[in-house]
């Protein structure tokens, strides 16, 4: 099974509040960007379709979606508690938990992006706190109220550029740890080179990615593994000539000019990848 992802980060902020939405009106973001992108992915076989959409936009994206729709809706995170019956009737306040998402509609959770963990590492380190382990703990809890609602859930793993002498024992613990009592029939992995996402770094190789992919695979029992260090028109095909990996993780479809996330280029990439 192949998967393609898409992250959408904030591209629903408009350019005069500093983002770079160039796609539709905030209104109707979440709801342009389903119409018209399910109906050309229906031909592609035996690939899961997600899209990670900023919690504002999951209503109007859900309600755009046909029945028996390819393309699932996906949030981003989950809270590391949630409801119970006879339990937390949901005193979570700024806080989205796992089944408020499900009520909603949505079918799939993106957990433990590098930006997650940025944001994770840094509430801890204003505590005094160095603790990479502890990190990989909440977001095992994440994992587990996710999967418990029933979300199929995208995990990503990665190294830094100060980890990247021994990204074996990083990964090793990131797996090791997040994926603890997990159960991993719901679980998809995303390896995110950190170190080499943003202007100006240099994207691993294709020698690289198979060898992490083929690390992540023996270490999990063959769990599916996804790059998420952007898949984007000039890595497609390179991507897609790796057996150990199986989709890509799209942000940015544009890098220049208008950024941003474009629905022509995003449906290039997928045939790219896909080879149609």
């Amino acid at each position: 099974m192949k998967h393609i992802y898409v992250n959408l980060k904030r591209f629903d902020i408009p350019k005069e509040l500093g983002g770079v939405n160039s796609l539709a009106p905030l209104k109707s973001w979440g709801e342009t960007i389903v119409k018209n992108i399910q109906d050309d992915i229906e031909s592609y076989q035996d690939t899961d379709f997600t899209i990670f959409f900023p919690e504002a936009h999951l209503l109007a994206a859900k309600e755009a979606l046909k029945d028996k729709s390819r393309l699932e809706i996906g949030c981003q995170s989950v809270y590391r508690e949630d409801t119970a019956i006879g339990g937390n009737f949901g005193a979570f306040t700024s806080n989205r938990t796992a089944n408020a998402m499900k009520a909603l509609g949505v079918t799939a959770t993106i957990i433990g992006h590098c930006e997650e963990r940025k944001d994770k590492t840094g509430v801890l380190a204003q505590a005094g706190i160095q603790n990479p382990k502890a990190v990989n703990e909440i977001l095992n809890q994440e994992i587990i109220s996710a999967t418990k609602a029933g979300l199929k859930v995208l995990y990503c793993i990665g190294e830094s550029t100060e980890e990247q002498d021994h990204w074996q024992e990083v990964l090793k613990e990131q797996l090791e740890i997040g994926l603890k009592e997990v159960n991993r029939d719901f679980v998809c992995i995303a390896y995110e080179p950190v170190w080499a996402i943003g202007p100006g770094k240099t994207p691993p190789d294709k020698d690289y990615i198979q060898m992490v992919a083929r690390y992540i695979k023996d270490l999990t029992n063959g769990l599916d593994v996804v790059y998420g260090g952007g898949l984007k028109s000039d890595n497609a095909k390179m991507l897609a000539s790796i057996p150990e990996v199986d989709g890509g993780l799209i942000a940015l479809t544009r890098f220049q000019g208008e950024i941003g996330f474009y629905l022509e280029e995003y449906l290039e990439i997928v045939r790219l990848y896909l080879g149609q």
